[in-house]
């Protein structure tokens, strides 16, 4: 929760090079054509969208969720969705 805390003060270019030095990039989906990267840090999971989705370009929007439940329900709400 601290770490939320603080990560949320970040600027959106502070919190990526922090994702990238100490999280773990999970991997990729795709979404209405678009390609979002899922990081983990700690118990924080954030997907980030970058500019034309290319993850070495300057990101667009981040999404934060906190714990494991948290991404399950999220990404079982985003599939289910995209039917």
């Amino acid at each position: 929760m601290i770490l939320q805390f603080f990560f949320r003060r970040l600027s959106v270019e502070k919190q990526v090079l922090y994702l990238k030095k100490k999280g773990v990039a999970l991997g990729t989906r795709a979404k209405n054509g678009r390609k979002i990267y899922i990081y983990m840090l700690r118990n924080l999971f954030v997907e980030v969208i970058y500019k034309n989705d290319n993850a070495e370009e300057a990101p667009e929007k981040i999404n934060m969720l906190r714990g494991l439940k948290n991404l399950n329900d999220y990404l079982e709400n985003e599939f289910k969705t995209s039917f």
